[in-house]
């Protein structure tokens, strides 16, 4: 039977006779449907809804009389009921509230403050959007409301019984049926769901949403067994000591997050009705995987695993926190995203900023863990907070050629800090460099060069450039005249074999001796090359052209021969052009293998061809049997 949902009026004045008004039909399973698969990420949150109305019904009844008693009672067996003492409600309360889907008792539809007794201010409630007890029908076929009016003595007891498929009835009781103000919800559990409304389940779940609600909430299952549900977090609680509260507060974390923390950080932002408590991860967390957060709302939890309520750079922290003015979604398992929600994030990233920067003042020690632990996050948020990287960044380790050590550290051996722009550059030029006495920072990594480059602020008098490969160059050795001369032959036929890859050969003398090679590239060499392979596979004239167009003179990649190894040495002798052209290309197949990045299909092509070259004037000396196709071909 379809369900009757408020009258759409398309136009309040007369209309023409060839318009009419109509009333939308709600199809209450299908909207029930829609609410457990799309609204709700779990059927476990009827009881979250049942126990909201009823702190909202409590609050209703202590805003007229304070010393209103304030208790919710959950019930288990074959039927779940829960029993607040809360303002109640009429029976034209329930003809307007339990049986119009979408209006909240926390308003009238117009805007205005209700006038039946829930009269409270909006923000004193938990509830906002009036489809609460719908979403018990996703566990019940079956929800009847049993209530009494708390502040209108002639209101009679009034009985609500709704089905799943939109019928209701409603009837008046006899006085004294019910003795007390309040409300009973019974709800009569469906067999696919039954698991949801067990005794076991529903204590977990009233703990798990309701540990933190400021009235006594009690579950009782059906021996008669009550248990408690009170907790008041740390942070509300007073301690003998500092010592003993921060325990308290790492306690809590064990219980709720199931880690140790590095470190407690408090918050109190008492202008958005915000406490709780920021715990520090104490092993690393990807930048990409944000932590999840426990927000209560008016001691209701909300959801715990709140990503927005932190900025991004604050990932090496997990909070739990209550907040009376934040804004849940409709399906109150998120935060709205409004600008209150923006301000406390601002507010709380600043709380965790201040932490840190006052860690090198008061613990170092602790600095040291942290950074050791969470050294990303710390450089992500020093690149745009300037006092905060004047604290950390001595503290902080970068990748050099004298190994992982702090800037400060570095700088005080290198009067110029070189940085490379890649990870593949840095490795290629690091044992030449290290040896040549050059100091050079691996800036490929996330945000090291930009902070690199920042060091002169920090540290006056310290000068900071990009490595160029010709600075790397300038620091090898020629080699004697005479041996240039004797390799001459060697090194024609070296370029030549080598030049297709946009490279050029040189013979220098450097240490340590063990290297034979090193590549010396640039990201505009890079480029360069990739671009020369594009226009050449280029099937489109047009495309081949464009990028024919496009060709700059950036000088080509290196291949500098280290003449004091003794396999270069050996290389230089050899007379047979094939036997040379693999030599070439053997070295620099392992010049690229060096540099440690993803080889290109044309570079592997060249491994492999170098190889097979190499094996068969092995296995032929003095011959003149080709070497064979690395590429089989395809049979015709």
């Amino acid at each position: 039977m379809p369900y009757r949902a408020a009258r759409y009026r398309r136009n309040p004045h007369k209309v023409p006779h060839s318009e009419s008004a109509h009333t939308f039909q709600v199809d209450l399973r299908g909207l029930v449907d829609l609410l457990s698969h799309h609204l709700y990420s779990s059927p476990r949150v009827y009881l979250r809804e049942l126990l909201q109305n009823a702190v909202d019904a409590i609050t209703a009844r202590r805003a007229a009389d304070p010393g209103a008693p304030a208790a919710i009672t959950v019930r288990t067996g074959d039927t779940l009921t829960i029993t607040d003492s809360g303002i109640g409600l009429t029976e034209a309360d329930v003809h307007r509230f339990l049986a119009t889907i979408g209006r909240s008792s926390k308003r009238t539809p117009d805007g205005a403050l209700d006038g039946a007794g829930l009269d409270a201010a909006r923000g004193d409630f938990i509830g906002q959007f009036g489809i609460g007890l719908l979403a018990c029908f996703v566990v019940a076929d079956e929800i009847t409301v049993v209530s009494r009016h708390a502040t209108d003595p002639a209101a009679p007891a009034v009985e609500w019984r709704g089905h799943c498929d939109g019928r209701y009835t409603i009837r008046t009781l006899p006085a004294g049926a019910v003795p007390e103000p309040g409300t009973t919800v019974r709800l009569t559990p469906r067999a696919d769901n039954a698991e949801w409304t067990a005794p076991g389940r529903v204590l977990e779940l009233a703990r798990h949403y309701g540990r933190l609600l400021p009235h006594e909430v009690t579950v009782v299952d059906p021996y008669g067994e009550h248990t408690r549900i009170d907790e008041t977090p740390p942070w509300e609680q007073a301690h003998r000591s500092p010592l003993a509260r921060r325990e308290a507060l790492a306690a809590y974390c064990r219980t709720v997050f199931d880690f140790t923390p590095l470190d407690t950080i408090e918050l109190d932002l008492p202008a958005a009705g915000l406490r709780g408590v920021a715990y520090v991860l104490p092993t690393a967390l990807s930048p990409a995987q944000r932590a999840g957060h426990r927000v209560h709302l008016k001691g209701m939890l909300l959801s715990d695993q709140a990503t927005e309520l932190l900025p991004d750079w604050a990932f090496f922290v997990r909070c739990v926190i209550d907040t009376t003015s934040l804004r849940p979604t409709a399906s109150r398992e998120a935060l709205y995203e409004d600008g209150t929600l923006s301000a406390v994030r601002d507010a709380l990233g600043t709380r965790i900023r201040d932490w840190l920067t006052g860690l090198a003042a008061s613990d170092p020690a602790l600095l040291h863990r942290f950074i050791d632990t969470h050294h990303l996050a710390v450089k992500a948020l020093a690149r745009h907070d300037d006092e905060l990287l004047r604290i950390v960044l001595p503290w902080l380790p970068f990748e050099t050629t004298d190994g992982n050590v702090t800037l400060e550290e570095f700088a005080r051996t290198h009067a110029t800090v070189l940085v490379t722009r890649s990870v593949e550059e840095f490795r290629q030029v690091a044992p030449i460099a290290s040896a040549a006495g050059l100091g050079v920072v691996n800036g490929g990594y996330t945000y090291d060069r930009d902070l690199v480059h920042r060091l002169p602020e920090i540290r006056p008098g310290t000068a900071v450039t990009d490595l160029d490969p010709a600075t790397v160059t300038a620091h090898l050795d020629a080699v004697d005249p005479s041996a240039e001369i004797r390799a001459a032959a060697f090194l024609a036929v070296a370029r030549e074999a080598v030049a297709a890859h946009d490279c050029d050969v040189v013979l220098r003398d450097f240490q340590p001796v063990s290297a034979p090679v090193l590549l010396l590239d640039n990201r505009e060499a890079r480029h360069e090359r990739t671009r020369s392979t594009l226009a050449a596979d280029s099937d489109d004239g047009l495309w081949a052209d464009i990028l024919g167009s496009l060709r700059s003179e950036t000088p080509r990649a290196r291949l500098v021969l280290n003449h004091l190894n003794p396999l270069v040495r050996q290389a230089v002798t050899i007379t047979e052009r094939g036997l040379a052209v693999a030599a070439a290309e053997s070295l620099l197949g392992q010049a690229l293998l060096l540099s440690r990045r993803p080889l290109k299909a044309n570079e592997s092509a060249l491994l492999n061809r170098a190889f097979i070259s190499l094996l068969t004037h092995a296995m032929h000396p003095g011959g003149t049997t080709a070497a064979p196709d690395p590429e089989p071909r395809k049979e015709q």
